[in-house]
């Protein structure tokens, strides 16, 4: 605790040395005017070796003959402490081999480029990379950027892009508690020592499972890690611990743009969004952690490494996503931090462009860190199910796709007619035997109103317009539209209106423009379910309509003859469905260039259960109606690459 303490004291500098940054790259709207005259963020690297490299040819030449080369630094590195060794998960480390003289004068001859190419014109640097990748990213004009490509010193320019967000049963499923843990001795000891660097966006630290307190043992952290713990208003003294080893937040690129939405995204490693808290826990996670849903109990979770130490490093927001400036960063400093995995559950928007889509920044980085014996893990991309459609290219990356899970949850709807339609839905049944009538929301208007052109209310989202009395006991029928995909309408707020009028429960038929969605198992208080195909949806309306009773002269409806019931969707069912590709997870073969030309690369390199799989969630992200009033929530289409570090152990 005392050395998550000092780590946090020294992060209280960097963050102010960062807003002063910020601040002195948006004053006077700096950050929006930049982008006005057709300048943008470049990606600049420069032929000399970083500070990695360095320190491999010093081990391997010899001290005298690199320093001599290097035109500069005389400290840093090379000692015998220094030496990598061949284990990449156990290799000895320690946490001061950081040739900074050598890191120091890069960033001094990478400011002296900018100087003499770009004498007297404007221009913004927003970063120095120096560990894994020798160069800058940097706000300039395209014609700036051309005068920079051609000096000798540097190797690419590229322009910055864009990059997005690509358990209780699962340790059993893959053979963990037979596996590798045994050979951890147990999964009190599964990861310990690693340190596992998640590029992603943010932690919740206060969620249990990255306490550090849930054992009695001695659990330290480890001596060659040399990160710290950011301290901010969101990220207070204290949220890091023995567990939760190290946290820090990347966003230069995203301000300088003016997209950094401050109330939202917030400057510092606490997670908005909630992708980043649920990949943590996924991956190294506290083991035995109670997952509770919707006041339902679905037994304990656990990471796939639980005793592994977690470092964060937040480069991507909830309003937009990231850029690879600022994952750069992420990576360079993880590296030097030296994490022992580095796990992205990120993807490029795009191809890179290029001669080949491996000389991307982020592939460079990447190359590097696998050099200092850093294994890397990506999603392999949520782009599937067509062919070339992967966005993990590089072979020295570990690319992971996603795959059924050999548990599922159903629930079904039993209609009067003796059909049975399967649902989704992580609730309850009605009770006992008893069909009960449904009634849908547009049939059930106060004063007997003819039917709403308002779809909210059809969607069940305002239960001001409903007849309380005439719905009471029966089984409340929504549409679930394209709105609910938009988030225009929820089905939380459909549930609050099913409650509001004492419905018996909620059936959501899926409105037929709803296509190529896969719906989530939403959690549910109440008895409830969503039926996930269209046809199934036009044979349940058909019932329906069918068994409504009209009055021969004025058309109104007398009499809801449709009864149903709903057998709940708590208890899983196991069965032969896993291992099978996910409809969405990313293909081979491995596009080498923008052309889509094959490259001789195998990919992805695995598959792994990425679908429904239980893991923490982010207290600050439960804007979205599956994961309200939560602490450990499912979310389908996940990508679960994150279940190697325990397999490597």
């Amino acid at each position: 605790m005392e050395v998550a303490r000092r780590k946090e004291h020294r992060a209280a500098a960097a963050a102010l040395l960062f807003a002063v940054v910020v601040l002195g790259v948006l004053a006077g709207g700096a950050g929006v005017r930049a982008f006005e005259d057709g300048t943008a963020v470049y990606i600049v690297t420069m032929k000399q070796a970083p500070v990695f490299h360095r320190r491999l040819n010093l081990e391997k030449f010899g001290s005298s003959r690199v320093a001599n080369a290097g035109g500069g630094g005389s400290g840093g590195g090379g000692g015998a402490g220094d030496t990598p060794s061949t284990s990449v998960l156990r290799r000895p480390r320690h946490g001061s081999a950081k040739p900074m003289n050598y890191g120091s004068y890069l960033i001094r001859l990478q400011n002296l480029l900018l100087k003499r190419t770009l004498r007297g014109e404007h221009y913004i640097k927003l970063y120095s990379y120096h560990y894994l990748v020798n160069g800058f990213a940097v706000v300039i004009s395209p014609q700036q950027a051309d005068k920079l490509s051609r000096r000798n010193e540097v190797a690419n320019v590229m322009l910055d892009y864009s990059v997005r967000t690509a358990t209780t049963h699962t340790p059993e499923f893959l053979g963990l508690p037979q596996g590798a843990w045994v050979q951890e001795g147990g999964p009190q000891f599964a990861g310990q020592g690693v340190v596992v660097g998640l590029i992603d966006t943010g932690i919740d630290p206060t969620h249990p499972s990255f306490a550090d307190d849930l054992s009695t043992d001695s659990y330290p952290v480890p001596a060659h890690y040399s990160g710290i713990c950011e301290v901010t208003n969101d990220f207070p003294s204290g949220s890091c611990n023995r567990k939760l080893v190290g946290a820090r937040h990347f966003a230069a690129s995203a301000i300088t743009r003016g997209v950094f939405n401050a109330s939202q995204d917030l400057a510092s490693p606490s997670d908005s969004d909630g992708h980043g808290t649920h990949t943590a826990s996924i991956a190294a996670g506290n083991h035995g952690i109670p997952v509770v849903v919707a006041g339902h109990q679905f037994g304990n979770a656990s990471g796939m490494a639980p005793r592994a130490h977690i470092a964060v490093y937040k480069a991507l927001y909830k309003s937009f996503g990231g850029f690879a400036a600022d994952v750069v960063a992420a990576i360079d400093q993880a590296a030097e931090d030296n994490v022992d995995i580095i796990s992205l559950s990120i993807t490029p928007n795009r191809r890179p462009p290029g001669l080949a889509t491996f000389f991307n920044p982020i592939d460079m980085a990447l190359l590097s860190a696998v050099k200092a014996g850093i294994f890397v893990v990506q999603a392999a991309g949520n782009t599937g199910p067509s062919p070339k459609s992967m966005s993990s290219y590089s072979p020295w990356i570990f690319t992971v796709g996603a795959s059924a899970h050999d548990r599922v949850y159903n629930n079904y709807v039993v209609l009067g007619n003796n059909l049975t339609i399967q649902g989704v839905g992580l609730a309850p049944g009605t009770d006992g035997d008893s069909m009960y009538s449904l009634i849908a929301a547009p049939h059930a208007l106060k004063n007997n109103t003819v039917s709403p052109t308002e779809m909210s209310l059809g969607e069940c989202q305002d239960s001001s317009r409903l007849d309380a009395d005439l719905i009471k006991g029966k089984i409340l029928v929504c549409s679930y539209s394209i709105r609910f995909v938009l988030g225009l309408s929820s089905v939380k707020q459909a549930l609050d209106t099913a409650n509001n009028v004492s419905a018996a429960g909620v059936i959501f038929y899926l409105d037929p423009f709803v296509l190529g969605f896969q719906l989530n198992p939403t959690p549910m208080r109440m008895p409830g379910l969503i039926i996930p195909s269209s046809d199934d949806s036009k044979v349940f309306l058909t019932y329906y309509n069918d068994s409504l009773v009209r009055d021969e002269t004025s058309g109104r409806i007398v009499r809801f003859d449709a009864v149903a019931k709903i057998l709940g969707g708590l208890n899983p069912n196991y069965g032969n469905s896993a291992p099978k590709v996910m409809f969405y997870s990313a293909r081979g073969p491995d596009p080498e260039d923008n052309s889509l030309s094959n490259a001789d690369i195998l990919k992805p390199n695995l598959i792994a259960p990425g679908s429904s799989i239980w893991g923490a969630w982010s207290s600050l992200g439960l804007d979205s109606a599956e994961f309200v009033k939560v602490l450990q929530c499912s979310r389908a289409q996940v990508w679960l690459h994150h279940m190697l570090p325990a397999l490597l152990l």
